[in-house]
């Protein structure tokens, strides 16, 4: 039986438009006049007034980690050093059985200067391995260091850094590459935990009307395990139902010769139709918030301008084979040296291999206009771009002017005519591609997001870096449809009918209301994956 939405609008590639779609088979048959569509038979889906959008599809996001650390200590959804000890006390005492607490989610912006300490995780007789919100930081307690032999006298490893006390004694802070340490001793997840991660990450992304991805890290990184096998057996079972890509991590710890391995990865996902492994994801550096973000300049208060993850003189020459063998290079780049490194190494790459780079916080104003003249496009995570907490008393006082006025320039990149598409960094974040959207149209907190009360929260940051919604829900479309490589993303005659319906039309509300639409159902190819209860 055909399908026929009506009774709303559409976001389409000629706009919004008050129109019908009819589904085929799972395939889209046709966008038009609803008395002509409606001459056949059909199910019918009303759309209320509300609006019909292809299936978002998020360009940076790790699901299977995501999934892992919402059935572990969980500390995404408070707020705080009391919340996140109940919360971590209160897992304890329902896990007695648990030789470690592992989880994640504390904010770095919950702890003066960011950091918070060992002993305040020292109530529990266990090891605890918690990691920070944004990946780039675990904090343990003392059995936990104990039990890694990490001592004053541990050096720190070429990527990371121990953090230390003015007496040189280990924190109970440990910065990127220095997570390993530890979290390669916390116990592995089996096969069938990373399968049930993957299955319950892909109904809450599906919730958040997601129907597609971009996987940023299939390979062993900060102590979580390859989950390639993860989705090639889902892929090939036929559970995997959402369309992926999986970018395989680059080990800044090797060189050139591991592009060979890379190649085989590759190969190992071919013609499994929902999933392939043809991106690489490079890691140029950390994040401001400890430093290991790369800079042109020194950053205020602390000096140091950060970490190359890789040497940019070779990575020239990686970039360059990785692009001979047809290979996506997905970059993260955070700082403004990081991303003019990354630049630096696509120039002479070839466009159709869909090279992109993610984050993009700091942008020196000479880089921008590079973007578009190397058909570069620019992966953005907007949720990011606002006065939250981290950003105000972390971030600011470290880049100082005029580096903080180059953050997320997405307004100039687009006037120069950058490709853009657009991804949370889920469980960095929010996963909610409507929350996005809402920042990158208003430059402010989300009114349902947990800082909304943080003083400055709805001051817009840089208003003049504003996107109009059509631009930013193209970005989560048929931006990041075009990255995958993946046929959906457009409402259009022929295309895949993943689809999403959403409560309201965004398009007819205030802007500063966009964050309160929801997803009433979603859909992949033509068949219902979500429907709000």
């Amino acid at each position: 039986m055909d399908i026929l939405f009506r009774g709303g609008r559409v976001f389409t590639p000629a706009g919004v438009v008050t129109r019908a779609v009819l589904v085929r088979d799972g395939v889209i048959a046709a966008v038009g006049a609803e008395s002509e569509l409606a001459r056949q038979p059909h199910e019918t889906v009303d759309l209320n007034g509300g609006l019909l959008a292809p299936g978002f599809i998020d360009a940076h996001m790790h699901p299977v980690q995501a999934g892992l650390e919402r059935a572990k200590c969980d500390l995404s959804e408070v707020f705080g050093l009391d919340a996140y000890l109940e919360k971590i006390a209160d897992y304890a005492t329902r896990n007695l059985d648990k030789e470690w607490i592992d989880g994640g989610g504390w904010d770095m912006s919950a702890f003066p200067g960011g950091l918070p300490h060992r002993e305040q995780l020292d109530f529990l007789d266990r090891p605890v391995y918690l990691i920070q919100r944004d990946h780039h930081a675990a904090w343990v307690n003392t059995a936990a260091l104990a039990r890694a032999g990490i001592t004053r006298d541990t050096p720190d490893p070429a990527d990371g850094r121990i953090e230390r006390d003015a007496a040189g004694e280990p924190t109970g802070v440990l910065h990127e590459g220095a997570m390993d340490l530890v979290g390669l001793l916390t116990p592995r997840p089996t096969p069938q935990d990373l399968q049930d991660a993957l299955a319950d990450a892909e109904r809450h992304l599906f919730s958040l009307g997601i129907t597609g991805w971009q996987d940023a890290i299939v390979g062993s990184y900060a102590g979580s395990d390859d989950q390639l096998p993860t989705y090639v057996e889902a892929a090939r079972s036929g559970r995997l139902r959402a369309r992926v890509v999986g970018a395989l991590w680059w080990d800044r710890t090797r060189g050139a010769e591991q592009i060979e391995d890379l190649v085989a990865r590759r190969a190992a996902a071919e013609e499994l139709g929902r999933f392939a492994a043809t991106s690489v994801k490079i890691m140029q550096d950390g994040i401001t918030e400890n430093f290991t973000a790369a800079t042109l300049e020194p950053y205020c208060l602390c000096g140091g301008t950060g970490l190359s993850y890789v040497d940019p003189a070779k990575l020239r020459e990686y970039v360059a084979e990785l692009d001979r063998h047809g290979f996506q290079v997905h970059f993260h780049a955070i700082g403004e040296r990081a991303v003019r490194e990354a630049l630096d190494s696509l120039e002479g790459t070839d466009p159709a291999n869909r090279h992109h780079i993610a984050h993009l916080q700091i942008i020196e104003p000479s880089d921008v206009p590079r973007f578009a003249a190397l058909g570069v496009t620019a992966n953005l995570q907007p949720l990011w771009a606002t006065h939250h907490a981290q950003m105000d008393e972390l971030t600011l006082p470290y880049l100082g002017e005029p580096r903080s006025s180059w953050q997320y320039p997405f307004a100039d990149l687009l006037a120069h005519g950058t490709r853009f598409c657009a991804g949370s960094d889920w469980p960095v974040s929010n996963a909610d591609p409507l929350q996005g959207m809402h920042v990158a149209v208003n430059r402010t907190e989300p009114g349902s997001s947990v800082h909304a009360g943080y003083p400055t929260a709805q001051t817009p940051f840089l208003p003049g870096q504003r996107l109009d919604l059509a631009t930013a829900m193209t970005a989560y479309t048929a931006g990041s449809a075009w990255i995958n490589r993946s046929p959906a993303g457009v409402i259009e005659p022929g295309r895949p009918a993943d689809l999403v319906v959403l409560d309201r039309d965004p398009f007819e509300l205030p802007r500063e209301d966009i964050w309160t639409t929801r997803v009433r159902m979603t859909f992949v190819d033509g068949e219902a994956v979500h429907e709000q209860p």
